[in-house]
């Protein structure tokens, strides 16, 4: 599990106990799966092997037996709460983030280094698509902004939104400037 996984799992559960589907909920309302790849099926194998770890423990809302150390709640499900070590690895993490610049991870900048192994018309092609995927994204960027804020996102999650959108609108310029040059055989 990356460590920005373990922050979201860690920060879904800053304001109280959840479960797994109720963390879930809370990573799809933040938009996380557009700064992390969560695999959303590995969400409750993550709660369970922070739990392991003494970064969360599980808590019952009331409907098991105080006497067993693991214990079901909510309709059966486990129900996960942040431990003050688990406090702590948030706050260490999160403010590590804010002080560190780390790579982009795109597989698209892959497909940029091995440009110049497609055919001409093959490249144009795919450069036209993504362009055209991009505009589409970027246009559905505002009407999910509007979802999230009807379910409860807090006004914060828009900004990161916008830097998503900013970063694809980058991504657009540059194919937008590109793609003159390999249609005159100056690139790749």
């Amino acid at each position: 599990m990356s460590s920005a996984i373990r922050v979201l799992l860690l920060g879904s559960l800053l304001d109280g106990p959840l479960h797994g589907y109720e963390v879930r909920r809370r990573l799809e309302l933040w938009g996380a799966d557009g700064c992390a790849n969560v695999a959303y099926g590995s969400i409750y194998h993550g709660l369970a092997k922070m739990a392991d770890e003494g970064l969360l423990e599980v808590v019952d809302e009331g409907t098991g037996d105080a006497a067993r150390p693991r214990r079901r709640g909510r309709g059966g499900r486990t129900v996960y709460a942040v431990t003050e070590a688990g406090r702590a690895e948030f706050h260490r993490q999160a403010l590590w983030y804010w002080r560190n610049i780390m790579p982009i991870n795109d597989p698209f900048q892959v497909a940029l280094i091995f440009m110049d192994r497609l055919d001409r018309e093959e490249l144009l092609l795919a450069m036209r698509a993504r362009a055209d995927l991009l505009r589409l994204t970027l246009r559905t960027m505002d009407h999910a902004w509007e979802h999230k804020r009807a379910g409860g996102a807090a006004p914060h999650i828009a900004e990161n939104m916008k830097l998503a959108a900013e970063q694809l609108k980058v991504q657009l310029d540059w194919i937008e400037g590109a793609l003159p040059r390999v249609e005159r055989g100056e690139l790749p």
